[in-house]
């Protein structure tokens, strides 16, 4: 049998718990992931090549950017989330045995409220509900979306029992509605059950005028058709409270979704969603919570624990082999490291976005490293609508905390657009400075043949000549030299000649080598910055403990 895209053949094994025993929709999950599995699992594919640093810069570009889509360090709190939805999806099967007949009882109970269009009533023996429900927390940028994402790409979305001739929807994500109503929600869910299986559900229950409560019943009876086997309900705050009811009536609305549904729930939301979370934390005599986890910013370090041993400091360790940059320093400076931490206070959407455009810019300016100047001015002048949000996190004060939870991310793909134009604009002015090691007389020169329409790859070796062989010549005076050579080049080409060294002018001064002084310089913004970069790098003789080294 071909089964559809998407879709596989379930196979099943032991998963070593009696109590999953004998339960196909269970025993066709992948294998439970020990701590080393999951890491490998989860962690992102970019690749890195020694050699791509050597590309071009718009090529360069390309390979950057590949680490906002593609990086993904999996830590400790990555582990706990994957615990807890492997704990809630295989438990929310218990009640729900394709082999039984339990699974049966609950389609045949579904079938009845939608008959009836009660949710209280049903036909068989009522079959207690194994389901839990678990709010998931974190502030806009902290990494969410992304790892649920990640997670649930480790499990098939869709299996087909061929002895039992039945599909199985392993778990489903669905966004809340930006109108924030509970109506909305519902049809949400029909959408997206009808774009992973083809079905028209849209078509038979959305397109009628049908109350939440005979919608939930709908959604319950498609559930238990279908097996869901965990649904995810991500931007839980776009739910509004005055158009849902109040928070009562929202709270009543999930505890249904879990209790009469039988489908594990998880809410996923900003702090701004506090209502519907403080409730359901509150309402013990629900007996639906599995709990909540809260991801807040990763902490700075303390100064007396091991950077390296830190969340911040893995997440960065390994963020920061990936650069494509012909002068990247090997390890972290402290001075960078903290001020990484200063402009993106732990949140790691800001962390990757600021490496990102950090390494761009350092290409078109061609510095050719992160600089914490480099960092800074990316800062100010790419990350302006964030700048309140990572102030609020700066200060420590709750209620600007709260004030900006929702704050997104501003648009990076159109920022790396315009670097990209700006590179692209520019790169020949860049190309022809290398060509001629800064001599601006050279490059005028050359600017103003280009204009006058003599493109050609003759023009550098015969600018090059003319400087080598008339240095003292005015540039009106080498003009029609080097166009009388440019008409003979057919018949005579000129002899190549090393060109004459040329200082390197101060605006230049930050491509050079990083233990350059003049690269030091170039980065200090006064002379008392100056004196303290010569001291970092162990340039300066410190005389005071040479005397005090004598007494």
């Amino acid at each position: 049998m071909t089964l559809p895209k998407g879709m596989l053949q379930a196979m099943y094994h032991q998963t070593g718990v009696s109590q999953y025993d004998g339960n196909p929709l269970i025993e066709a999950l992948p294998p439970i992931l020990d701590r080393t599995q999951l890491k490998d699992g989860l962690s992102g594919k970019v690749t890195l090549r020694p050699n791509d640093i050597y590309l071009g810069a718009q090529t360069r570009i390309h390979v950057i950017s590949q680490l906002l889509d593609s990086f993904f360090q999996p830590l400790s709190r990555h582990i706990e989330l994957e615990s807890k939805l492997s704990v809630l999806l295989r438990q929310g099967y218990v009640g729900r045995n394709l082999a039984n007949g339990d699974l049966n009882t609950h389609i045949q109970n579904g079938y009845e409220r939608v008959m009836q269009g009660d949710l209280g009533v049903f036909r068989f023996e009522h079959v207690e509900s194994t389901a839990k429900s678990m709010a998931f927390i974190g502030c806009s940028g902290s990494g969410k979306t992304s790892s649920l994402n990640r997670i649930l790409a480790t499990y098939p979305q869709l299996l087909y029992h061929e002895k039992y001739n039945f599909t199985q929807i392993v778990f489903l994500k669905i966004d809340c509605p930006h109108d924030g109503s509970l109506k909305s929600l519902c049809h949400n869910f029909f959408r997206e059950i009808d774009a992973i299986l083809g079905t028209n559900y849209v078509r038979r229950y959305v397109e009628k005028r049908h109350g939440v409560e005979t919608l939930i019943a709908m959604m319950a009876h498609t559930a238990n058709t279908h097996a869901i086997g965990l649904l995810v309900i991500d931007e839980i705050q776009h739910l509004s409270v005055k158009r849902s009811g109040g928070s009562e009536r929202m709270l009543n609305f999930f505890v249904t979704l879990v209790n009469e549904i039988s489908v594990p729930v998880v809410m996923v939301g900003t702090p701004k969603a506090k209502p519907v979370f403080e409730l359901d934390l509150r309402s013990a005599r629900r007996g639906a919570g599995f709990g909540s986890i809260l991801w807040e910013p990763l902490s700075r370090p303390s100064p007396e624990q091991e950077v390296s041993r830190s969340e911040w400091g893995a997440f960065t360790n390994q963020l920061w082999k990936y650069q494509w940059l012909t002068k990247a320093a090997p390890v972290i400076s402290d001075e960078l490291r903290e001020t990484w931490y200063d402009l993106s206070q732990g949140i790691m959407d800001v962390v990757i976005k600021l490496f990102v455009l950090s390494q761009i810019r350092a290409v078109v300016t061609r510095i050719e490293r992160i600089t914490p100047e480099l960092m800074k001015r990316v800062y100010e002048d790419e990350l302006k609508p964030i700048h309140p949000m990572i102030d609020a996190l700066r200060s420590g004060d709750i209620t600007k905390i709260a004030r900006y939870s929702d704050l997104t991310i501003p648009d990076v793909d159109r920022k790396i657009l315009e670097l990209s134009n700006l590179l692209q604009s520019h790169q020949e002015n860049i190309d022809v400075v290398a060509k001629y090691r800064g001599n601006e007389q050279a490059i005028r020169l050359h600017n103003m043949l280009v204009d006058t329409g003599y493109n050609s790859d003759l023009l550098e070796p015969l600018i090059n000549k003319a400087f080598a062989d008339h240095p003292q010549m005015l540039i009106r005076d080498l003009m029609p030299l080097i166009l009388t050579w440019y008409q003979n080049a057919g018949t005579e080409k000129p002899k190549p000649t090393t060109p004459k060294a040329q200082s390197i002018k101060k605006t230049e001064w930050h491509t050079l080598d990083s233990d350059d002084l003049r690269f030091l310089h170039s980065q200090a913004a006064n002379d008392v910055d100056i004196h303290k970069s010569l001291q970092q790098a162990g340039l300066l003789f410190d005389s005071e403990q040479w005397i005090n080294s004598f007494r």
